[in-house]
């Protein structure tokens, strides 16, 4: 399936703007706000947010980050961690060194004590001993149905780590650069799920970031050659986040697009209007991750496949 009814969130304890992930992450911003206001008002969107997911019947389950050591992205757990429906968890190179910290064994005796199935570890983090990264689900997308997996080139997705990638999980690439306008010059996207997310039948997609008008059209080609539906966003509206969504299942199949108040209220009528014929919307306010982290609400649901 592409779609999850669980999912993997990390409730942060230390949240802050991180300097280490904003040398490459242009869409963080600084906050005139103490470090303890800004986890605090963290907490309270992370919370309000779970509780959106809970409530249309999404299966969350919820783990409290630790104090030691620092980790103020652990808030985002799809970039150390994926989840497959063969049993196998991958776990990946971080950027950031102590981004690096967030990996946690634990997590995977959570996941079986909740009845999850782990088979095999397909580990990648020797990468980093090379200066070579490769950050989960942030950099790859991943069309299970299909068989492809999706990345934009950048200092955190490496083109033959990735292949390698698609080699271990039976996938086919399709690779390209995103670019964003920082100061007049294009600078490569950070991630691939900030400016494009794969549903069951459709895509949300900045095709503009895309700048080389042969790999645009590879991309495009291969959305549609699958069948999805595509929604064409704009830079503006991706640095809404509007990119940066996640389809799941809730009560009795129910499908839902998951997105935050910010990417919802981007859209214009018609986008939203495309996006509801396939599925309903749920949203939820996320405004200081956003700012301080630069990720949104894609970036805090690692999606569990693992077999029962």
């Amino acid at each position: 399936m592409q779609i999850t009814n669980t999912i993997l969130m990390i409730r942060p304890v230390s949240f802050r703007m991180n300097e280490q992930t904003a040398v490459n992450n242009f869409f963080m911003e600084d906050i005139d706000m103490k470090n303890y206001v800004i986890n605090e008002n963290a907490q309270k969107e992370f919370d309000a947010f779970v509780t959106v997911l809970k409530n249309h019947g999404v299966n969350v389950i919820v783990v409290e980050d630790t104090k030691e050591p620092d980790t103020p992205d652990s808030i985002f757990p799809n970039n150390w961690i994926s989840f497959h429906s063969n049993g196998t968890v991958g776990i990946y190179p971080m950027f950031a060194e102590n981004r690096r910290n967030e990996r946690r064994e634990d997590i995977l005796e959570i996941l079986e004590a909740n009845g999850f199935k782990i088979e095999t570890i397909v580990d990648y983090t020797d990468a980093e001993e090379e200066g070579i990264f490769l950050e989960g689900t942030g950099s790859i997308l991943m069309d299970r149905v299909n068989n492809k997996a999706y990345c934009a080139l950048s200092q955190r997705a490496d083109e033959d780590l990735f292949i390698e990638f698609c080699e271990d999980f039976d996938c086919f690439p399709v690779i390209f650069t995103a670019n964003q306008s920082v100061d007049g010059k294009r600078m490569p996207i950070y991630h691939t799920n900030v400016m494009m997310a794969l549903a069951e039948d459709f895509a949300i997609i900045c095709s503009d970031s895309i700048d080389d008008k042969k790999e645009r059209k590879n991309v495009m080609d291969h959305l549609k050659r699958d069948g999805k539906e595509v929604i064409m966003i704009t830079e503006k509206q991706m640095h809404h986040f509007a990119g940066n969504m996640l389809q799941v299942l809730g009560s009795d199949n129910q499908r839902f697009m998951v997105m935050s108040t910010a990417a919802y209220e981007s859209l214009n009528p018609e986008q939203v209007a495309r996006i509801k014929t396939h599925c309903p919307i749920l949203h939820s306010s996320l405004t200081t991750i956003e700012t301080c982290g630069g990720g949104s609400a894609r970036c805090m649901m690692a999606e569990v496949f693992l077999p029962k």
